[in-house]
């Protein structure tokens, strides 16, 4: 099939830790229900690849350095990405959504191997792909893996969905005069080495010019006006920062 160039192509990142609601840890059956029915409105009108993190089940870079080597810690990580992946998966074919995961370490009859080919194939087919295993490789995030995914997959968009509204000077739930940042440049969050993605990922976003949204999906409808191109959150790209 084709690719339709008229739809817009996004890649989601979402944490893992959004799946295990307040706490974080685990996942919560009607947590994992809501945001699914937010990724499957938002999926309406374009094509969707979805990135989730492991943090709620396994958190690499805390187990490194106590018992576990950091690659062993790293390896449990993108397992875990899997296991939320699978879950994911089920809840958006809940939603009536057709969905499919393709993952950096191929597990028979669990998840297919991950190409760019194949997921370009059933992106333009409609499918939201879920991309798991992070870039397949330790020492790397799994806002990495999302942005190495979007520049792979020829993505007009990142959209980073946290629990916050968008980047901010400071943290904005212990400074009230923390300020919200409509736009900024990836130099800025470079230089001043803003927590919004690692800087790895933002530096793979500045070289092949792909844009990168934060925003809230604890929101409803947020997420499908991000993913649309409206201004929300807070937007990561060339130029100068206001």
């Amino acid at each position: 099939m084709e690719e339709d160039s008229t739809r817009r192509r996004v890649v989601l990142k979402l944490s893992g830790e959004a799946l295990g609601g307040e706490a974080g840890v685990g996942i919560v059956p009607h947590v994992l229900t809501g945001l699914a029915a937010e990724v499957a409105s938002a999926a309406a009108d374009v094509e969707l690849a979805l990135v989730i993190g492991g943090g709620n089940l396994v958190r690499g870079t805390a187990l490194a350095g106590a018992s576990l080597d950091r690659v062993t810690a790293d390896q449990m990580g993108m397992l875990a990405t899997i296991v939320n992946a699978l879950a994911f998966r089920d809840a958006l074919l809940g939603q009536g959504v057709a969905a499919e995961i393709l993952s950096s370490h191929a597990i028979a009859s669990v998840a297919e191997g991950y190409s760019a080919a194949a997921a370009r194939r059933q992106l333009a087919a409609g499918t939201v792909v879920l991309l798991a295993g992070g870039t397949g490789n330790p020492l790397f995030t799994t806002d990495t893996a999302a942005c190495l995914r979007g520049i792979e997959l020829g993505a007009d968009l990142v959209v980073k969905a946290t629990k916050v509204d968008g980047v901010y000077s400071a943290d904005p739930t212990t400074n009230p005069d923390a300020k919200r940042f409509k736009e900024l440049s990836y130099a800025m969050v470079l230089e001043k080495r803003l927590r919004v993605m690692d800087l790895t990922a933002i530096t793979l976003c500045e070289e092949h010019e792909l844009p990168v949204v934060v925003c809230d999906i604890a929101r409803a409808g947020t997420l499908t006006k991000a993913v649309g191109g409206a201004k929300v959150g807070t937007r990561i790209a060339g130029g100068r920062s206001p």
